[in-house]
């Protein structure tokens, strides 16, 4: 971030000290033909020049800010291009500048014509150049090999062998299960924690509700766990633009520069999800990765099940599975508090998950389960 930022200052003093040369010379080729010999003290015309000086550098101002927001986009870009695209790119440029500098020289002693014919014959032999040097990548490989291989880690390595990052939001870092998830290696690719996703979570930290300040300080320490896990590679994102996270609410701020950085949100909270959904952004669900991996249970399959309750209808109990799922046994109320047998009469989707209602398996079933 520090650098950036002096990048910036070096790049907007650059531009507005252009912008202020640009301006004086164009005040003092103005000044003489609005002006003339008519102001013997010359105060006039030192205004205007001034005043043109300063408009130029207003002018270079608002110019750096727009061309600085462009050129770190397409660093960014540029970051996810392979490096023999890039040395392809830099030789075809050489080699069409000098060609047509080579083949345009007695021609720019040409009064009124030189100039131009060298500016297009130096556009065309870059385009040449580069057409050439991209068809030629293959060549420029067997040369020179170590332009083709890929780095052995990295972001930009895992990039290159098209691993997509994952953006973490508040919630899945606090939900904790993030580091199970990734502890599996199902989760491939670096991951990435905007700065403002890591501020939140210290403001929750530091919270006076002391159960907001559990949760918030359990997301640090999900996070510690995350980057000292082997061959996990976690990074806090500092070096975005205003363009591509605007100060906007942080949900919809993580979503947009997910998109500007190309990689998918991963995040169990509904409404996140569907910010990126109306993004266009892809959105890795815990939630619905728990509920896909839960069992599925047929009509006339068995299993055992704990029954901690009475149900709503009369004679019902209750029970619950080890994933959470809610089993309604019918003819059963007498049996709460023991563990039984029980039969799967019909399984029941509901928004708020899944159920599923069952029926005690009778003894003689039982000892033929058993046996």
């Amino acid at each position: 971030m520090v650098l950036l930022r002096s990048l910036w200052s070096l790049f907007v003093t650059a531009v507005i000290l252009v912008g202020v040369i640009v301006g004086n010379l164009i005040g003092r080729a103005l000044e003489v033909r609005l002006f003339g010999g008519s102001d013997p003290s010359g105060l006039h015309t030192y205004f205007f020049t001034a005043g043109m000086a300063v408009a130029g550098g207003l002018i270079g101002f608002l110019i750096a800010l727009v061309f600085f927001r462009k050129i770190v986009t397409w660093i960014n870009y540029f970051e996810k291009v392979p490096l023999l695209d890039k040395v392809a790119a830099v030789i075809g440029t050489i080699l069409g500048l000098v060609v047509a500098i080579l083949l345009t020289f007695p021609f720019t002693r040409i009064e009124g014509y030189g100039l131009p014919i060298a500016i297009f014959a130096s556009v065309a032999g870059v385009v040449l150049g580069v057409g050439f040097a991209m068809s030629a990548k293959e060549q420029i490989a067997y040369v020179f090999p170590a332009l083709s291989k890929a780095p052995s880690s990295g972001a930009a390595a895992a990039a290159m062998r098209g691993a997509t990052p994952k953006m973490l939001d508040t919630n899945i870092i606090i939900d904790g299960r993030i580091c199970n998830i990734v502890g599996t290696g199902f989760i491939e690719g670096p991951i990435l924690v905007p700065d403002f996703v890591l501020g939140e979570l210290h403001h929750i930290a530091d919270s006076e509700d002391n159960l907001k300040r559990a949760r918030g300080r359990r997301g640090l320490d999900m996070l510690n766990r995350l980057k000292t896990m082997n061959g996990v590679e976690v990074s806090v994102l500092t070096d975005y633009t205003e363009e591509e996270a605007p100060f906007e609410e942080v949900d919809t701020r993580l979503v947009r520069l997910a998109a500007a950085r190309g990689a998918k949100v991963l995040t169990n909270d509904f409404g996140v999800a569907e910010i990126a959904k109306l993004h266009g952004v892809p959105v890795l669900n815990v939630n619905e990765l728990a509920t896909t991996l839960k069992p599925v249970y047929l009509p006339g399959e068995t299993f055992t099940v704990a029954l901690i309750k009475e149900g709503k209808e009369p004679d019902q109990a209750v029970g619950y599975l080890e994933d959470g799922t809610m089993v309604v046994v019918k003819r059963a109320a007498h049996l709460v508090g023991k563990t039984v047998l029980a039969q799967v009469e019909t399984v029941l989707q509901t928004g708020a998950g899944k159920m599923i209602f069952a029926l005690v398996e009778s003894s003689n079933s039982a000892d033929r389960k058993a046996e």
